[in-house]
């Protein structure tokens, strides 16, 4: 998830967009909620957030303001303005100093998600280049693959999936270790030489086979452990496997 800051000095704005907007579908969470521009300049100073959505019209420091110094202190940080007026002199301003987009209220719901769909997909692949770049660069100063950045990824993702087999994913192992799934997805191919749904289903297999040797769990009572929709799904995995069914794996004592 990505952090964002609301700064409007309107109470029941700030307030109704930090707790009625369903941000984590767009894969961000508000961390917090400002007032004005002065007062999120000494947030972000304290604790970082990955974008703003901000008022343009605000007392003690305007939004113009704010992005200004945002754009000068902390040029990754992205801006989204929202504002009542739509006049095309402050959208125009607004895009002059690197505000991402301009969304006039009242805000529908519909352009909230539109634009902020479209700003984790630019903070997605900012990530993947950045990460790209260290790996690089990490291997370019001759870092050894034992103990390196790569390393300590996978083994991280690997540490999720044995833990989380029940419901783990390619998208929430790369919200963990914060990378865009896709290279998170190639970057496990080429350290590990498989890939990542062939480990999961490693995982889950190596969990069943535990389970069955344990006749207190009938096999449908396994299969929900191990995240699958029926009996008959896991039943047919465990057969591609393992080359028997789980009632012949039970039975062979193996």
């Amino acid at each position: 998830m990505y952090t964002l800051l609301i700064v409007d000095d309107e109470y029941e704005i700030r307030n109704g967009l930090s707790n009625l907007f369903p941000w984590h579908e767009t894969g961000f969470e508000v961390q917090a909620v400002r007032e004005n521009g002065r007062e999120a300049l000494d947030y972000i100073a304290e604790k970082p957030v990955d974008a703003v959505l901000c008022d343009i019209m605000m007392p003690e420091m305007s939004g113009i303001e704010l992005a200004r110094d945002l754009r000068d202190r902390y040029p990754r940080i992205k801006i989204i303005f929202l504002s009542g007026y739509r006049d095309f002199d402050y959208a125009r301003k607004a895009l002059s100093i690197g505000v991402r987009d301009y969304i006039v209220k009242p805000t529908k719901y519909s352009e909230l998600s539109q634009v902020f769909l479209k700003l984790k997909e630019e903070l997605d692949e900012e990530r993947a280049i950045s990460e790209g770049r260290e790996n690089h660069e990490q291997l370019q100063h001759g870092n050894s693959p034992e103990g390196g950045l790569q390393e300590r990824i996978i083994a991280k993702v690997r540490e999720y999936l044995e833990t989380n087999y029940h419901d783990a994913s390619l998208e929430k192992a790369a919200d963990i270790v914060r990378m865009n799934p896709h290279y998170l997805s190639k970057l496990y191919k080429q350290i590990t030489g498989e890939n990542f749904s062939d480990y999961l289903l490693t995982v889950k297999m190596g969990k069943a086979a535990e389970l069955l040797l344990d006749i207190g769990y009938r096999t449908h009572e396994i299969s929900h452990m191990l995240g699958y929709s029926s009996p008959k799904s896991f039943s047919r995995a465990f057969k591609q496997h393992f080359g028997m069914c789980p009632r012949e794996y039970r039975n062979s004592g193996a």
